[in-house]
């Protein structure tokens, strides 16, 4: 075992198997304490019974590391409070939350009940939503923090059948956004983990010689990445068979329209420079797309703005 995390306290929540398994087992390699959650339900997000937390909870153990279990239901404010709870009565402090626990209901839009859309948001999005909120205020008053969400490609390119889980893993990014920049100043770093792994949830989706090079193992590194002590913030670290990328979400330069040309009209008229990729910027906040707006659109008309 190496000491990289040696005196931090990790919650891994949906840590029985596949991923947050690997996580869980990753982070306790290298000197973390963890909290293994998991509830034991099916991929559907059906039945429960954590003995896969505690299976995990007795391989760590018997490494020489330190864990305890944790049935917490993601989808229970009162649960994933008291899951907190219990983590800092037990080890003193919690110091990473890797919101990894999630299920899948898929079917085409037309033919999904809304039931299974709200539960999959429900345990993805809002389940990272409680988890966070719980450990949040502790972190903030301790000045240190590492969170990292789950999102996938389906949230952030899209996927055939899984509008729900493409919603909530879109909506776990948008939370990302705002956390990283509420946390700063009080070195609380959320960053966001996109996988492609065989998991329990790929493995009916994937070919046997393509889910060979996607072990959980494969990904585990770069979550680990992203609660080291010196880790980024606001990244959407890409991982799937030992590669890795960065996933940007980017805005091109634009153009400004002024009188008669701002109309259906003018905006198709502009269309192929508005979508011109060449020059393209992210954004550090909403306000500086705003601020952007508010130039080009100045500039146009020869204002000249206060402090410009």
């Amino acid at each position: 075992m190496s000491n990289e995390f040696a005196g931090r306290v990790a919650i891994v929540t949906g840590a029985g198997v596949g991923l947050g398994r690997s996580h869980a087992l990753g982070l306790a390699e290298r000197g973390a304490k963890v909290v293994v959650n998991d509830l034991g339900v099916a991929t559907d997000g059906t039945s429960s019974g954590s003995d896969a937390a505690h299976a995990v909870v007795e391989e760590i153990r018997a490494k020489g590391g330190h864990a305890i279990a944790n049935g917490a239901d993601v989808t229970s404010r009162e649960d994933t409070q008291a899951m907190v709870d219990d983590a800092i009565s037990e080890f003193g402090q919690v110091d990473i939350l890797v919101n990894n626990a999630g299920i899948l209901r898929d079917k085409t839009f037309s033919k999904m009940d809304l039931d299974d859309f709200w539960k999959v948001v429900d345990v993805h999005l809002m389940g990272s939503v409680n988890c966070s909120k719980a450990v949040w205020n502790h972190m903030m008053a301790r000045e240190y923090g590492r969170i990292v969400m789950t999102t996938s490609a389906s949230g952030v390119y899209g996927n055939f059948g899984q509008s729900n889980y493409g919603a909530a893993k879109a909506g776990v990014v948008g939370l990302m956004n705002v956390l990283a920049q509420e946390g700063a100043k009080k070195n609380v770093r959320v960053n966001t983990l996109a996988p492609t792994a065989a998991t329990r949830m790929t493995e009916d989706l994937l070919p046997k010689e393509v889910l060979t090079l996607l072990k959980p193992e494969t990904i585990t590194p770069g979550l680990l990445a992203l609660v080291l002590e010196d880790a980024p913030t606001k990244m959407i670290l890409g991982a799937g068979g030992g590669c890795f990328a960065e996933t940007r979400i980017t805005e091109t330069k634009g153009v400004a329209l002024a009188d008669d040309d701002i109309s259906l009209e003018g905006v198709l008229a502009a269309m192929d420079r508005i979508r011109d990729p060449n020059g393209a910027t992210e954004m550090a906040n909403a306000f500086t797309q705003t601020q952007k707006y508010v130039q080009l659109a100045a500039d146009l008309r020869g204002i000249k703005l206060p402090g410009a």
